[in-house]
């Protein structure tokens, strides 16, 4: 066992395909590196106490807030797994990512905790052992999790996903880059689950329709992310924006910095994640565009902004 294990994750958000992936239509996820988290572990010679330390608690392994029972078994499981529960050690997590915004907080962490452990214990890890360990986690804080957020957290690629199929990193040769920006407004995935719940009783002609194209869109992304075209890009994450809008999924928060990125050279802008609340993101050609669009979002409301250049080289 080493002194210190170290291990890192990211921050993910859904590019194209929330709530029709719900209903079998693809989704794409993209991991975004510049949205960093570290769990830094250090072993304590000298007593076999469990210390966490995060911006969520501060205490013993045993005392952690119900919040973080995931993250509990999580850590019981990897002490288990090294019979190391007489080995003492803090565990400090630093993340720049927010919770309950549909960045993939929880998995992220996971993904860091799981690096870490195998990291202070010299151990190679293979990441089918990652993605499974990661679960124990998801399993308690989302009950039956996709996979997708602790397949993304943990890759450097982007993720095509299918609910109930694996998913398949996917190529990404486009310059351009993303701002993510946070609302302010706590994400309320269920209430609009069950918008479009509610729409396929009322009206499910329509409300199929919109579900389909949505999955269209997604293909035509997937194509469009490996042929570097961002204006084609960004037309297509408009038309997204455009079908979670009448599906009742976005709200007047979002609506509000999402019309402001496109008035401000936007090539596109939509919701991620679950939505009503939570964040919307926008595509820029340059990050020097990027950075003026992230401030004048934070004029108009945003409490954050995450700036992730999608090609590697394009961070200037």
């Amino acid at each position: 066992m080493k002194q210190q294990g170290i291990g890192q994750s990211h921050a993910k958000i859904i590019l194209i395909g929330e709530h029709s992936v719900v209903y079998g239509q693809p989704a794409i996820a993209l991991p975004l590196p510049n949205v960093k988290l570290k769990a830094t572990l250090t072993a304590d010679t000298t007593s076999a106490s469990h210390v966490v330390k995060c911006s969520w608690a501060q205490g013993n392994l045993t005392s952690l807030p119900e919040s973080m029972a995931g993250i509990q078994k999580l850590i019981n499981t990897l002490m288990e797994r090294f019979n190391g529960q007489d080995d003492g050690w803090t565990l400090e997590i630093d993340s720049m990512l927010p919770s309950e915004r549909g960045m993939g907080s929880s998995a992220a962490t996971a993904i860091a905790i799981v690096r870490a452990f195998f990291d202070l214990y010299e151990t190679p890890l293979d990441r089918e052992t990652l993605l499974k360990l990661a679960d124990v986690e998801e399993q308690i804080t989302h009950r039956s999790p996709s996979g997708l957020d602790a397949a993304t957290t943990s890759s450097d690629q982007p993720i095509y996903f299918i609910k109930g199929q694996p998913g398949q990193p996917i190529e990404l040769n486009l310059h351009a880059t993303m701002v993510i920006a946070d609302t302010g407004v706590k994400g309320a995935t269920k209430e609009a689950i069950m918008a479009v719940r509610e729409l396929l009783a009322t009206d499910p002609q329509t409300t199929q329709q919109r579900l389909a194209h949505l999955g269209k869109l997604t293909e035509r992304a997937r194509t469009i992310l490996s042929r570097d075209d961002p204006n084609e890009l960004g037309r297509v994450l408009n038309l997204a924006q455009d079908e979670l809008t009448e599906l009742n999924v976005s709200d007047t928060a979002l609506e509000r910095l999402i019309q402001v990125a496109r008035q401000n050279g936007a090539l596109g802008a939509k919701l991620t994640g679950g939505g009503r609340g939570g964040c919307m993101f926008a595509l820029t050609k340059t990050a020097l565009g990027a950075r003026r669009l992230a401030g004048i979002l934070k004029d108009h409301g945003a409490v954050a902004t995450w700036i992730q250049p999608l090609a590697k080289g394009d961070e200037e």
